[in-house]
């Protein structure tokens, strides 16, 4: 058949036909399909353990802002339970990052120093943490008028949302 097919559009015809074919074989195969992100599950597991809240059923926002930044983590669905435990590790959470504390950030995500946090730490004078409640959860408002460290919050932030493949903004 692949000599019979000689003009241009045909090709393409039988190109697309033949690459349908094999999206559909390796969609059937069980094992040709993508495993599970075992990394990303094992961070999901322990935020749940640093933050006592499902982390797939919650919902984490970290936003660069001109002044600083935001962490907001709220419920997805309402939970009074969760959303007092959100309350609390976020109250933790300010009063540790205001110290220079960023062990839970570290363990949650298996590394020793995360990125941004060592400039936030040494400059932890010029940064202040606000913790704000919100219906489902709480959030974590970071106030600077230093530019370096600005420019170590929004690192931090940045890694934050890329690592939990989290939003950067509500809408």
């Amino acid at each position: 058949m692949l000599a019979a097919v000689s003009t241009r559009a045909g090709r393409r015809v039988l190109g697309a036909i033949v690459a349908c074919v094999a999206l559909a074989a390796c969609a059937a195969s069980p094992r040709l399909q993508a495993a599970p992100d075992s990394s990303f599950v094992a961070l999901q597991q322990r935020g749940a353990v640093a933050m006592g809240v499902d982390q797939y059923t919650s919902t984490h926002v970290f936003e660069s802002l001109p002044d600083g930044g935001r962490i907001v983590l709220q419920r997805d669905s309402l939970d009074a339970a969760g959303t007092a435990t959100i309350r609390a590790h976020m109250t933790d959470i300010a009063t540790r990052f205001a110290a220079g504390d960023f062990t839970i950030p570290g363990m949650v995500h298996a590394m020793a120093v995360v990125p941004g946090t060592e400039v936030m730490a040494a400059r932890r004078a010029q940064i202040r943490y606000l913790m704000d409640t919100l219906p489902r959860g709480a959030q974590v408002r970071i106030l600077t008028t230093d530019s370096l460290a600005v420019a170590a919050v929004h690192e931090f932030l940045a890694f934050q949302r890329m690592d939990h493949r989290a939003a950067g903004h509500l809408h």
